[in-house]
């Protein structure tokens, strides 16, 4: 399939190399480059009123199409990432055969889980995931390729095999990190009977057919958000130093394990369960008007109200909606559900009157953690591990592409405060518009 999208993705640099995308404005510059439209990224696109597509599926779609272990039930990580490496749905004898291919992959390198088993059991489990995929990059087949001078043309086939072998082992690394930082470091044998979210589960330590669907369900809808978030940025420009994929997703999971990021979760998790004891302690129903006021309280006391909002997406999430499906199948009359339910039918109407917030609805965060709290998985900071293992699963397809398309080293111009102060001076002297270019 590759020959036919390097040309397509030659042939628009040759002829429309010079095509204005969009202009760079001061302050976008100060604000993180946010909506600048200069990266490639093909595995997904983001659109503010349809939320996510994968290949140009969006969720609800993604749910009808790709292939199910459980009839009716949740798409597979497996199918996903077929999806996203070709662009064509897979049918269920491919989606059997990438599982099969990832189950030959897994055996952990030799001395992965000695040095996990080195790290103090407080270090948290993102930094103990991040250590384990440095600790396998001595197995990385792009690096040995590299160093034995391989052709460029090829690189995307040694960035594939790792890609594929550092997707199969992070289920048994993360439930390594899961069993020796919170129970006995027993972890419950591989099962290659199992898919990769089954079994994945299975090492957790969780026999719940319900919480294998959740996991099939978390897996897939976290594994990509387009090229300009923290940690699918960080892999890609990482990786385009041809550092090999195994460096390249270590340096995404760091920016994922940032407070802005993938820690995000936790915070909603957090303040919906102080909400609980705070109701309960004060004898309160949960209602529109005790939710209400708490948000009130929340707003008033200068916080935010974690989980609502988002920098691209207006309208509320399809990976909320699709969470918020799940838990009306399964966990109708959970608790938690119920407070989380409520403030999605309060809040935004709280936040639009407030009108502080270009984006009042939900988010993912604001209903993985209830879903996941539910099923018994309740040590709140290894919630973004399990993002971590989702994430690899677009970041890693993505690099694939960038080696196959022959993608360049990221260098973007940069700027002091000063010369921008310049610029602005000199083009009000000449009586011109604002102009940044890179003289």
């Amino acid at each position: 399939m590759l020959p036919a999208v390097q040309e397509a993705a030659k042939e628009l640099g040759t002829k429309n190399g010079d095509f204005v995308l969009g202009n760079v404005t001061v302050s976008k510059a100060l604000g993180g480059a946010r909506g600048v439209p200069c990266l490639v990224w093909e595995t997904s696109l983001l659109d503010e009123q349809k939320g996510i597509s994968f290949r140009g599926h969006t969720i609800p779609e993604i749910q009808k199409v790709l292939p199910k272990i459980v009839p009716g039930g949740e798409p597979t990580p497996e199918g996903m990432l077929w999806l996203l490496l070709t662009g064509q749905v897979p049918t269920a004898e491919e989606v059997a055969s990438v599982t099969e291919d990832l189950h030959a992959r897994s055996q952990l390198p030799a001395g992965v889980k000695k040095v996990l088993n080195t790290l103090r059991k407080d270090m948290h489990p993102m930094t103990q995931l991040s250590i384990a995929v440095l600790a396998m990059q001595a197995e990385s087949k792009f690096a040995k390729a590299y160093q034995q001078g391989v052709r460029k043309t090829e690189y995307w086939k040694y960035a594939f095999e790792d890609a594929l072998d550092l997707i199969a082992r992070l289920p048994e690394v993360a439930a390594t990190i899961y069993r020796r930082t919170y129970h006995d470091g027993v972890v419950p044998p591989y099962n290659p009977s199992l898919d990769y979210a089954a079994n994945f589960a299975h090492m957790l330590g969780f026999k719940n057919k319900q919480f294998d669907e959740l996991m099939r369900l978390y897996l897939v809808i976290h594994c990509d958000h387009e090229g300009g978030n923290v940690s699918a940025h960080t892999t890609r420009l990482v990786g385009s130093a041809l550092s090999d994929p195994y460096l390249s997703f270590s340096g995404g999971l760091n920016g994922l394990a940032g407070p802005l990021h993938g820690l995000a979760n936790q915070e909603v998790l957090r303040w919906v369960l102080d909400l609980q004891e705070r109701f309960i302690k004060e004898g309160k129903e949960v209602n529109h008007d005790t939710i209400k006021q708490f948000a009130w309280d929340t707003l008033h006391g200068h916080k935010v109200i974690p989980g609502y909002g988002h920098a691209v997406l207006r309208i509320t999430d399809p990976r909320y909606t699709c969470q918020r499906e799940f838990a009306q199948k399964y966990l109708p009359h959970d608790p938690l559900f119920k407070i989380v339910s409520t403030i999605y039918e309060v809040v935004p109407d709280v936040l639009k009157e407030h009108g502080k917030t270009k984006n009042p609805f939900p988010n993912v965060d604001a209903h993985s953690g209830v879903l996941l709290t539910h099923y018994g998985l309740t040590e709140h900071n290894y919630y973004t591990v399990l993002f971590g293992v989702s994430r690899a699963i677009g970041v890693l397809s993505q690099l694939v592409i960038d080696r196959a398309l022959g993608f360049p080293l990221e260098r973007p111009k940069s700027l002091t405060i000063e010369a921008i102060q310049n610029v602005i001076t000199k083009t009000a002297a000449a009586g011109g518009k604002l102009q940044l270019s890179d003289d």
